[in-house]
């Protein structure tokens, strides 16, 4: 989280061009959004299960970073591909995301989430709904994103479930009673998937990673090129992480 609003404060200072990161957690993590109480948060079972905790720059709800493939995105909201309000980008970023999704087999669906739907925000589980453009097939999520904007850019990122048990997160949340938690969790498992559920077979972190490069490239007519974390960035990532990311302040603050 701390690289990502590096990247973020680079980019809108100019002294780094748009960027996608590709990326994943190791140990297993739970991420809360910016404005989710830590009340959500069973830390007893986080601490068994030897998972972290973070609190991310943008909005939703919490999601468990496990197996799986996490994107970010930060551009200038100039930037003629992600101009507009915060569901105009969401929608041309969904477009990249569907066309990655269509290069490893899977024709999904990206759509404004229906009237029923959006009094449900207060689900501490991002995967349990979607929100505006977000990527469902055959109605169920397999790709939750959360975008921030500051200062003239944006910043969104999500997570997409490679495999495993996309339930696992039912457990680090608190819930009134063991029957509400599983009425959650049974919930959760008919509103979300991972990508090897709907693909019928396991796709590899780098095989997405591929397919991420390529559908942007041809989404947003460009040409990516590969670099490392410059120096700058890597140092305020640090000072992020220290001051704010592993920082109760900013991790219990709500």
């Amino acid at each position: 989280m701390a690289l990502d609003e590096a990247i973020l404060e680079a980019v809108t200072h100019q002294t780094q061009s748009p960027t996608l990161r590709l990326y994943a957690w190791s140990p297993y993590c739970l991420s809360l959004g910016h404005a989710q109480p830590i009340e959500d948060v069973n830390l007893n079972t986080l601490s068994t299960c030897g998972w972290d905790l973070v609190r991310r720059p943008t909005g939703g709800r919490a999601i468990l970073h496990a197996d799986e493939l996490t994107y970010s995105v930060c551009a200038p909201l100039n930037n003629a591909h992600v101009q507009g309000g915060v569901i105009e980008s969401y929608r041309m970023i969904a477009d990249a995301l569907l066309n990655a999704l269509e290069k490893i087999g899977i024709q999904a669906d990206s759509k404004p989430k229906d009237q029923q739907q959006k009094h449900r925000s207060e689900d501490p589980v991002c995967f349990q709904f979607p929100s505006d453009y977000e990527i469902t097939f055959a109605g169920k999520k397999i790709i939750g994103s959360a975008q921030a904007r500051r200062s003239g850019a944006l910043l969104q990122h999500g997570s997409i479930p490679l495999f495993g048990d996309i339930s696992r997160i039912i457990s680090c949340l608190k819930f009134e009673t063991p029957a509400n938690e599983e009425r959650a969790k049974v919930n959760l498992l008919s509103k979300a998937a991972t990508i090897k559920d709907v693909a019928g077979q396991r796709v590899s972190w780098k095989e997405v990673a591929l397919a991420m490069i390529e559908a942007f490239e041809e989404r947003f007519l460009i040409d990516l090129v590969q670099h490392a974390v410059s120096d700058e960035e890597l140092s305020r990532a640090k000072q992020l992480a220290a001051d704010k990311y592993n920082h109760s302040d900013w991790t219990y603050r709500i």
